[in-house]
């Protein structure tokens, strides 16, 4: 999704955690196309009850993305809307995503809002992204679980330094 870093009024919406989903259907119910809405979200591999599934989860729980330019009138329009507890704020004005931090997001979502699988490789102990979202960003990778196939990966959002599991699939050396 290279339309991500074309446009830079970027915004968060801290909505209730669990119903990012739903505030974002009835945000476009209600305010169409004049608005973008986005919901981050990661693809990962996870095991219950003996049994690996792929399960998507929310990036950053209790956010939802909007993209548009913001007044005083859809500012108030927006807290109608239920389930949104508030747009963030920097003292009076209405808080901005840094455009390097969405520059970094849309480099990791692809096509979509999910953050698919890369492939990895490591050789002694460095690891290398052949292929996928993490391409040419070994630099914001923690560490890596090979079992679970999950990289810990440091990312900048609304100015905090958080680590998140993205989904990897590490390959063998031939």
């Amino acid at each position: 999704m290279a339309s991500l870093a074309n446009v830079s009024d970027w915004y968060a919406m801290f909505v209730m955690t669990g119903e990012e989903d739903n505030v974002k259907e009835r945000l476009i119910y209600s305010f169409g196309d004049s608005f973008k809405f986005l919901v981050p979200k990661r693809k990962l591999r996870e095991r219950k009850g003996g049994i690996w599934r792929f399960n998507t989860r929310v990036l950053f729980p209790g956010y939802v993305l909007l993209n548009g330019n913001v007044d005083l009138d859809t500012y108030y329009a927006f807290k109608k809307v239920p389930g949104i507890i508030r747009l963030l704020r920097s003292g009076s004005d209405i808080l901005k995503i840094d455009e390097r931090e969405m520059l970094v997001l849309s480099r990791l979502i692809c096509n979509s809002e999910v953050i698919d699988f890369s492939h990895v490789l490591v050789e002694n102990k460095r690891v290398k992204v052949v292929d996928g979202p993490l391409l040419s960003m070994e630099g914001y990778i923690c560490s890596i679980d090979h079992r679970k196939g999950r990289a810990k990966v440091k990312l900048n959002f609304l100015g905090e330094e958080r680590t998140v599991d993205l989904g990897i699939s590490v390959l063998r050396p031939v």
